[in-house]
């Protein structure tokens, strides 16, 4: 009699298949996912004795295998081809670990005080601005961190650029991460040819990408300014008006009479920034025709009246903007706030030769023109247009007579000439006249209203002008106040005084004895921050001797 026997349980298993027949991936992953437990193994998976988990494991193995072994090797691509040489030599081995050290420094995310240590990403751009004028070379296994640093501070591109050489043109056309190199080069990095190749410089200038002819252009117009001007006069009437206007700009190099003609034409163009554009560098040509028209309205609205006790000018501003001064780059429409004849007026005077004056205004030197008070509260329009003039003439005499002298009452304030404008007029000046005037506008001022015009002096500052500086930060340290205040001043001392200035500012570390008035805690942030300066300073002097000369 038979009885029954217990059933013995055991996990799913597959059924019996060929010995060819191989389980299909998709099938694997499915049975994967769902677990063995809800799934069945795939027919073709052979269990020899194993759980099925196990199993299936081991079939997925010897499958990844079969898929990996047959897959057909594709053609080798083509090797990149080599970067182009770079004949400048490396820097020395204590420079090119100053520079690892610089690029792996990362700024600080929390606000609040600095510290007394240096930020030695600021000096990432000295760094790299000697390295440049000494003629070295960056060390190839540092051209990544470099375009790294320099993708993310568009302040320190060009310097970057010009360091990391041909390399870093090579580079960025195989990581996408690294393609403002390309787009920051003039004409994408693409090799220009040699400008006495008249048939290759016809070629590219018909058939190459805008970036292209925008670098053909400029090259050319340093070596020859009047085949540059001849290629461009050839395709003028057919270029589309925006790229008209950078191909103008381009003629700002080299600008001569011999470009009057052509200016003169680009007066009638149908785009409005054409012709404000072609009027403005007409303007820049004192012997131009447009000059003269430019003269001769200017002249006829200012005046010297003599009929009072103390000469005067008088202004009698336009009363329309007729047809020609259109023509000629006056703009009619005044921006919101601003009164059309004081509009029309400042076009007027900036445009026109400031060597139209002297003999308008009775032989007088620019310093007598500027000190002759002016009638009916047009002095501040008629100096400023007169600043905005010396700044595109660059006129010295000028910018000395509107600068004045920087003891002068308003020269820290409101007045006929403001900061900006006075910054403007300094870039003017030879670098050690320039700096002897800002230190003078110190002593005399003090350092809150000088920041802008420190921004426009020689580096390293002048003996002078740094020692004004560190004097008025000492008399801001005893006036007892917190120094954040002149943390622009301190910020741009870092970058530009004389590192030998470090042994003046030692005495400047210390913590003395705290003013009666003074903010609680300040004189020991004081200390701090002449701390991170001096520290700075001798960094600076480090990197700079580390960089010898080659």
């Amino acid at each position: 009699m038979l009885t029954n026997a217990p059933q013995e349980t055991t996990p799913p298993t597959a059924h019996p298949a060929p010995a060819t027949a191989r389980p299909s991936w998709e099938d694997l992953v499915t049975a994967a996912l769902l677990g063995t437990e809800r799934r069945a193994l795939p027919p073709a998976v052979h269990t020899r004795g194993m759980e099925a988990p196990i199993a299936l494991l081991d079939a997925a193995a010897l499958q990844t295998v079969r898929r990996r072994a047959g897959l057909r090797p594709a053609p080798a691509a083509a090797p990149p081809e080599p970067a182009a040489h770079d004949p400048r030599p490396p820097v020395p081995p204590a420079a090119r670990r100053r520079l690892a050290t610089l690029l792996t420094d990362q700024p600080g995310t929390g606000g609040g005080r600095r510290g007394a240590a240096p930020d030695l990403m600021e000096l990432l751009p000295q760094w790299l601005a000697l390295a440049n004028a000494r003629g070295y070379g960056a060390p190839p296994e540092l051209l990544p961190a470099l375009l790294n640093a320099a993708r993310g501070r568009t302040d320190l591109r060009p310097q970057a650029l010009t360091f990391a050489g041909p390399r870093a043109l090579w580079l960025a056309r195989l990581n996408p991460d690294w393609k403002f190199a390309l787009r920051a080069t003039p004409g994408g990095g693409v090799a220009l040819p040699p400008t006495d190749d008249a048939p290759k410089v016809q070629q590219l200038w018909e058939e190459g990408l805008f970036a292209e002819r925008v670098a053909l252009l400029t090259a050319l117009r340093a070596h020859d300014a009047r085949a540059a001007l001849d290629l461009l006069t050839s395709t003028w009437s057919t270029e589309r008006a925006e790229d008209r206007l950078m191909f103008l700009d381009s003629l700002r190099t080299g600008l001569s009479s011999e470009d009057e003609p052509f200016l003169e034409q680009a007066l009638t163009d149908r785009s409005r920034n054409v012709r404000c554009t072609a009027a403005e560098l007409l303007s820049a040509l004192p012997d131009s025709a447009l000059a003269g028209r430019m003269s001769t309205r200017a002249a006829s609205c200012v005046a010297v009246d003599h009929t009072s006790d103390t000469p005067t000018l008088t202004v009698e501003a336009p009363h329309e903007c007729d047809a020609g001064m259109e023509r000629d780059g006056v703009t009619p429409k005044p921006p919101t706030g601003r009164g059309e004849r004081s509009w029309w007026l400042g076009q007027l005077v900036e445009s026109a030769p400031l060597a139209t004056w002297q003999p308008r205004l009775g032989n007088r030197t620019p310093t007598e023109i500027v000190a002759l008070p002016v009638a009916d509260d047009w002095r501040s329009e008629l100096h400023a247009a007169w600043c905005r003039a010396a700044v595109r003439q660059r006129d010295v005499a000028w910018s000395r007579a509107l600068l004045g002298t920087p003891a002068s009452p308003d020269a820290a304030g409101p007045g006929a000439v403001s900061l900006a404008e006075r910054a403007k007029l300094l870039a003017s000046l030879p670098a050690a006249e320039r700096a002897d005037w800002v230190a003078g506008f110190i002593a005399a001022h003090g350092l809150s209203e000088a920041f802008q015009l420190l921004g426009v002096c020689a580096v390293p500052w002048a003996g002078p002008l740094g020692g004004a500086v560190v004097d008025s930060l000492n008399i801001a340290r005893d006036a007892g106040s917190y120094p954040w205040s002149f943390s622009g001043v301190m910020g741009l001392a870092e970058r530009c005084l004389d590192p030998s200035e470090a042994v003046r500012l030692d005495a400047l570390t210390a913590i003395p004895d705290e003013p009666e008035n003074a903010s609680p805690g300040a004189v020991g942030y004081w200390s701090e921050a002449f701390q991170r300066l001096v520290t700075t300073l001798r960094l600076r002097a480090a990197i700079r001797d580390e960089l010898p000369p080659p």
